[in-house]
């Protein structure tokens, strides 16, 4: 006892210390960003601000994005969308900038991310009410999705960001015991993102934190339906970025369609792409030809499994959040849900409960459980979707209320709808949704809960509730997704530390955690003499009689 009592002091003397640091802030400092052009909303009167009417088929108006508010359908203004040549040059400018930042030190990085982080929590009612207006989600929404994320993937960053970027030294094996074997993490040089716009804060900021943390410059092209937030998240990362004395091209946002999105897949060092798998097959094919790295989220179809153990009204509250957060505009969302027999009647009816006390309106009301349905034309999607289901013997059998949505706006709002006496003949079980619906099964068994969550050409996610962990684990080991939630819904992407992505038509590739860091790495295999200059390799001359039997033992050696 006598000499582990000074070393347990010693110890507990250090983790003291450590906390007491935490408690003491760095020096960051605060950044000035303008916001004097979107914070007119309240004041604009009724001949300032005007309806917007999206133009359809040939008449779309190619060379402008326009923007406009989903709940509202308010205008908001444009912005250019960039031909070839202009992403081209900005794609230049940000290469150049990387070269420099490259060489940067990671207490540089770090302060880059703290300043963010203090902007981020002093400005979240800023940042939620731009992300509200532009994709129509409710302000608590936003909340969650928006700033609870992109705060948690700052803070493991500066936990731990740097010790996954060192180098990480590995086992030399026997026959080559005299040498040093080391993985290093290099920047890959400028990384380009083409993100959706169901979280245009948090889906800029993802890659940028990793991609300018591991060194690399970043152009991202912001989604079409979200270019007005996310040219003003821009302004964030600007300032922050000449605070800490950065490079000022390192990190692009960019508008437009199609061919802006073509053009910086062909020009950059690697490409992320968040959207459809339709798109996602065009972008490999481009990919192809410049044989760069893909990382593809390309949404689900996520599995939501009730087992006969569970506290009934518990879950049907998580599978209303599931299936109705940001509208159920969120690929992580549960899509599918199958409940035990036993337990079938009672979910349905609490959850049938629950979906009818929401109330869907503008979300800057400040009165409404959920907002607007971004994309034009998508509600009519949505009730075709159920439409066929009902044909094929659905039934809805709860359905939520509408608040004054105004009348210009009417056609961006979908009631959250609860659907019984669903099967995988219907859409509304194969395709993704992305939209308030709950689809509910039945199911007899774990074994058959297992087949009929794997019929899906998805595999982003799952979410599996039972009274016995060691059950929902089970059940969850044998789902193809590459993330899985047990007990909880979409808990995973709160632990900043885990990877995220899917299989099948979800993608591949990871983004988040350390996977996703280094992802935006060149991983380079490097070995050294260990004892340099005493010990060395010697290679065998052919001719010498001596080669046979020295290459006999060493391969005895290296079998024993």
């Amino acid at each position: 006892m006598a000499f582990w009592w000074p070393i347990l002091v010693i110890v507990f003397a250090f983790a003291i210390c450590r906390f007491l640091l935490m408690l003491i802030p760095p020096n960051v400092p605060s950044i000035d960003v303008d916001v004097s052009d979107v914070l007119d909303y309240g004041s604009q009167t009724k001949e300032e601000s005007y309806i917007y009417i999206p133009r359809r088929g040939k008449a779309v108006q190619l060379d402008r994005v326009q923007c406009y508010e989903p709940a509202t359908m308010k205008y908001l203004g444009f912005f250019p969308a960039l031909t070839t040549d202009e992403v081209k040059e900005h794609v230049a400018h940000a290469r150049k900038a990387q070269k420099v930042w490259a060489k940067s030190s990671f207490k540089q990085r770090r302060q880059f991310l703290r300043i963010l982080l203090k902007y981020i929590v002093e400005h979240q009612e800023l940042i939620c009410e731009m992300s509200s207006r532009d994709t129509g989600k409710t302000m608590v929404d936003a909340s969650l999705g928006e700033i609870m994320t992109t705060c948690e993937k700052i803070t493991w960053l500066l936990a731990e960001g740097e010790r996954w970027l060192k180098p990480e030294y590995r086992c030399s094996g026997r026959s080559m015991l005299h040498k040093k074997s080391k993985v290093e993490f290099h920047p890959l040089g400028v990384i380009g993102a083409i993100v959706s716009w169901n979280y245009p804060f948090h889906n800029i900021f993802n890659p940028m934190l990793a991609a300018v943390f591991s060194g690399n410059g970043i152009v991202i092209k912001v989604s079409e339906h979200a270019s007005w937030s996310g040219c003003f998240y821009f302004r964030i990362i600007q300032a922050a970025l000449a605070a800490v004395g950065a490079p000022e091209n390192l990190v692009h946002v960019i508008t437009g369609f199609a061919e802006t999105g073509e053009a910086l897949v062909s020009s950059v060092d690697k490409i992320i792409f968040v959207g459809s798998p339709g798109v996602g097959k065009m972008i490999m094919r481009t990919a192809a030809e410049t044989l760069i790295p893909v990382t593809l989220e390309l949404g689900g179809k996520d599995a939501f499994i009730v087992c006969d153990d569970v506290d009934v009204p518990h879950v049907a509250q998580i599978a209303v959040r599931a299936a109705l957060q940001s509208s159920g505009q969120n690929c992580a969302g549960a899509e599918r849900f199958y409940v035990h027999r036993d337990v079938y009647s009672s979910f349905v009816a609490q959850v049938v409960k629950i979906v009818k006390s929401v109330c869907v309106g503008p979300p800057h009301a400040g009165r409404y459980d959920m907002g607007a349905i971004c994309m034009q034309g998508h509600a009519e999607r949505l009730q075709n979707l159920v439409n066929d289901a009902l044909d094929k013997g659905a039934e809805i059998v709860g359905r939520g209320s509408f608040g004054n949505l105004g009348e210009d706006a009417v056609d961006q709002f979908f009631p959250p709808t609860v659907i019984v006496n669903a099967d995988h003949s219907m859409k509304l079980m194969q395709e993704e949704a992305f939209g308030p619906i709950m689809p509910i099964m039945k199911f007899s068994s774990d074994e058959e809960a297992i087949m009929l969550a794997n019929d899906s050409n998805y595999g982003l996610g799952c979410a599996v509730f039972s009274g016995s962990q060691h059950r929902a684990r089970e059940i969850a080991s044998k789902i193809d997704c590459g993330v899985a939630a047990i007990n909880d819904f979409a808990s995973n992407y709160m632990c900043q530390s885990l990877p995220f992505g899917g299989v099948k038509h979800s993608g591949f590739g990871r983004f988040a955690g350390i996977e996703g860091l280094r992802a935006c790495c060149l991983v380079k295999s490097v070995v050294e003499d260990r004892w340099w200059p005493y010990i060395k390799t010697k290679i065998p001359k052919p001719i010498q009689k001596t080669a046979l039997s020295f290459r006999s033992h060493l391969l005895r050696h290296c079998m024993a």
